[in-house]
């Protein structure tokens, strides 16, 4: 009996000793999603190793999630389950525990009202130099409420925020469909005093701007919905002369990011990085990944190594509907290439939707895309879409503040990404690309946790001490 307690108290002090490993589980089967499964314990190699090391430290990561549409405000907002949505997405014990949201500043393409800007102008004038129209008002029937609780229930997380268009005055087809920026000074100088006007405003309900986007893809303009076009010159320009000043001018220390585009045009940021002048005033590059290679950022840090990269925009949609394609692209070239390719964020595009991938008012822009959620108009109902566990793989797991860590990365079929926070903690995800099981060895510190990870699935571990 003595020996039989000395066995159970020998094996209970040694479980303490061992570092443990949390697993959260999804398979491209969708048997198991985001679950958590039995923890790990060292034991033998067994199968390909993926190293883990905790002192080859690349960039610090601010956080992961998707955007704050206007349509995404509203399905949320008028949801019978707002509450529920919002801890689904965003609580640290019953969500996701997001950390990152994009904020669409006025129109785009998913509007449940007709788009605006905050500065209309009234009939009869033409011109608003001074910003003394500005007004957030419209922002406060439903998409202030929604950034104000998702910040409550989840106090550290972080806004970017961009504009589709500039006010219709400031364009050379006086609409916010389509069209140009007017480039000349006054134009520029009015613009840099909107985007004040605005973090200030905000700010003043309670809701810090993290970083600001020049402008949404600025080579797409089109006429079915807020669009404009602005060249990497006037972009540059408005950031040297104005913008850049006037944010100093007025002790606003929110990032300007550029760019916010496809993978496929380097050459427009580095127009404007260019420029030392320009330079000094901008944080970080967004792109999107709607056009060009996966691997164009990491190509672009490598020229620009001071400046930081924001994956600010990628959708899933209706031409896109297998789990397990999706959920394995998705982790391949956005979830844990981006971070490989120097990405500070990495951002979804509408947060929610309704089963009619709406509402949208307008004709023009993406009529098949999918939300993170799913939310029925009717019943208040949501459904979780693969989106939803893409995102929750990394922002369940790594903090902002987490530094991305070296991790064996192309091991056969899986792909993988490791952070370390301030604590010591260390989260990994592992990707499963083939269509058959696999086992693997995390080595971290020279102790080795064996997986055997399913097909087409994937997998986030969280080492502790």
């Amino acid at each position: 009996m003595l020996l039989r307690l000395f066995l159970i108290a020998s094996v209970l002090f040694q479980s303490v000793l061992l570092k443990k490993v949390q697993v959260y589980l999804t398979t491209g089967d969708q048997s198991k999603k985001l679950s958590q499964e039995a923890d790990l314990y060292p034991s033998n190699s067994n199968g390909r190793q993926i190293h883990i090391d905790r002192y080859r430290r690349y960039q610090t990561m601010e956080g992961f999630g998707a955007a704050m549409t206007n349509s995404a405000a509203f399905v949320i907002y008028h949801s019978s389950k707002r509450q529920e949505i919002m801890q689904h997405l965003f609580s640290n014990t019953s969500g996701i525990v997001i950390s990152y949201i994009r904020l669409t500043m006025g129109g785009s393409d998913f509007m449940a009202v007709p788009p605006y800007t905050y500065d209309d102008l009234p009939q009869g004038v033409n011109n608003d130099f001074n910003m003394d129209y500005f007004d957030i008002s419209k922002d406060r029937a439903f998409v202030i409420p929604m950034l104000k609780q998702a910040r409550s229930i989840n106090p550290n997380l972080k806004i970017i925020a961009t504009p589709w268009s500039a006010p219709s005055w400031m364009k050379t087809t006086n609409s916010l469909y389509g069209g140009d920026f007017r480039g000349e000074s006054q134009y520029q100088q009015a613009y840099s005093k909107y985007f004040v006007k605005f973090i200030q405003a905000y700010k003043s309900e309670g809701v810090e701007i993290n970083a600001i986007t020049i402008q949404n893809e600025p080579l797409n303009n089109q006429n079915g919905y807020p669009t404009m076009y602005m060249s990497s010159q006037i972009q540059r320009d408005l950031i040297k002369y104005h913008l850049g000043p006037e944010f100093r001018k007025n002790n606003i220390n929110t990032k300007i990011i550029i760019y916010d585009h496809n993978w496929d045009h380097p050459e427009y940021p580095g127009d404007i990085l260019n420029d030392q002048t320009a330079a000094q005033y901008v944080s970080g590059v967004g792109w999107h990944c709607y056009g060009g290679d996966a691997t164009e950022p990491g190509n672009f840090h490598a020229s620009h190594p001071n400046i930081d990269i924001y994956h600010t925009e990628c959708s899933g949609g209706d031409w896109a509907n297998n789990f397990s394609d999706n959920l394995v692209w998705n982790m391949d070239n956005l979830f844990i290439q981006q971070p490989h390719n120097w990405a500070k964020t990495v951002l979804l595009w509408n947060l929610a939707l309704n089963e009619n991938h709406g509402p949208q008012v307008q004709v023009g822009g993406c009529h098949g895309c999918r939300g993170v959620l799913t939310v029925h108009s009717g019943s208040g109902q949501y459904e979780s879409e693969v989106e939803y566990y893409v995102i929750g793989h990394l922002s369940k797991v790594v903090q902002p503040g987490a530094v991305r860590i070296e991790s064996t990365d192309k091991v056969g079929d899986f792909r993988s990404v490791a952070f370390q926070h301030k604590d010591g903690t260390i989260a990994i995800i592992v990707l499963n690309k083939a269509s058959h099981s696999n086992s693997f060895s995390l080595n971290i510190d020279g102790s080795h946790y064996n997986y055997n990870l399913p097909a087409k699935s994937v997998a986030s571990f969280l080492y502790s001490y």
